[in-house]
């Protein structure tokens, strides 16, 4: 399948820079994936497509001060930004690096923000990869001071907002480790959880460490041949007691953002010893309990599992994102698997002719059938 079906024109003013409030007053397009028929709501009317019964499952990871500033010995102006940990203590990380002669060995001082509160704990470059990363260890774990020293990281795109940090946050986001956020659950606000409760829709979270990979555009021809990135997940023991609970009652789940049907997935066939693409499922349970890494890689094809509904941001062009949302929209259309990347760019079309805004900040979609 050839990549550049996933692309797509997106002019700059499109891309949100900056959020609208309150959380829950973003725009809502709701796309019947069987018909292909769309809607134009706010999402705080999200309940009027939901059932009793139903279960929404979001992601609760947090994201982390993961920009760094530093100098080298010499001065030069050093940023790193944190990739994930590479050791359990947190001493040593895979990292993105700006500055100049970062080669193996490499001194860093880091520095606070501001340059107020003293330097922080000494790094150094102690290996160069491949695709430019770098592994820095700290000369002590740097956990400690990431509240001090670090700063949340936007992504490239968002290149002027100067409000509250907290607020590319989930509301609900409790374990920290993530590098981006988990976008589609910015709408939510702790009222309308509440609100949806008291509708008799259930509440769940996972977990997905989400890495910048994430959003990396594919870069070779063909989508078969991207390597896809490993992120650590959970799902407990009692989340997914729920979930098949749901199940068996004849509720649907409804994933709160495709890092949450990453986690879903996984559940439903690795974590159950089936593979993903083989089309087999678990006769009496949907998903089983796990913790450790996830390199599922979702194209058309994938026959969804775990997932019957999908809350969801407008994702960037030739994203594994939006492969994921194509195989999704996809699997209402087993004779044609294209149909789910036709409908999904055809929506993506009338969302610009309707002035939807794109991205992490922008507004959001509900796919269901």
């Amino acid at each position: 399948m050839r990549t550049e079906l996933f692309d797509y024109e997106l002019p700059p003013e499109y891309i949100a820079q900056e959020p609208v409030e309150p959380r829950d007053a973003s725009r809502l397009l709701v796309l019947h994936r069987t018909t292909g028929a769309m809607e134009h709501r706010v999402f705080r009317e999200i309940g009027d497509y939901l059932h009793p019964g139903d279960l929404l499952v979001a992601n609760d990871s947090r994201v982390i001060p993961a920009r760094l500033r530093g100098r080298k010995p010499t001065g030069g102006k050093v940023e790193l930004l944190l990739l994930r940990p590479l050791d359990d203590a947190g001493q040593e990380w895979e990292c993105l690096v700006r500055g100049r002669g970062l080669r193996e060995g490499a001194r860093i001082l880091l520095e606070s923000p501001a340059g107020e509160d003293g330097p922080g704990p000494e790094a150094q470059v102690v290996a160069v990869h491949p695709d430019g990363t770098r592994a820095v260890r700290f000369a002590e774990p740097i956990w400690n001071h990431l509240d001090r020293l670090g700063q949340i990281p936007l992504p490239p795109y968002i290149t002027g907002y100067r409000g509250d940090p907290e607020r590319y946050q989930t509301v609900y986001s409790r374990r920290a480790g993530s590098v981006a956020a988990p976008t589609a659950g910015l709408h939510f606000t702790a009222e309308r959880i509440l609100a949806l409760r008291e509708q008799g829709i259930g509440w769940q979270t996972v977990t997905l460490h989400v890495g910048l990979d994430t959003f990396r555009p594919i870069t070779e021809e063909e989508v078969e041949e991207h390597a896809i990135h490993t992120e650590w997940a959970e799902l407990t023991p009692a989340v997914a007691r729920a979930i098949n609970e749901t199940s068996l009652r004849g509720g649907r789940i409804v994933a709160v953002g495709t890092t949450t049907v990453r986690v879903l997935e996984h559940a439903a066939t690795v974590a159950q010893g089936i593979d993903p693409y083989d089309h087999r499922a678990c006769p009496w349970q949907r998903v089983a309990a796990f913790q450790g890494p996830v390199d599922l890689y979702i194209v058309p094809g994938y026959r969804f599992r775990a997932v019957d509904a999908l809350v969801t941001n407008f994702h960037l062009p030739r994203s594994t994102l939006l492969l994921l949302v194509s195989a999704f929209i996809a699997q209402a259309h087993p004779e044609d698997l294209d149909a789910g990347r036709r409908l999904l760019l055809q929506a993506y079309e009338v969302a610009k002719q309707e002035g939807y805004r794109f991205f992490s900040f922008g507004d959001a979609m509900l796919i269901l059938d």
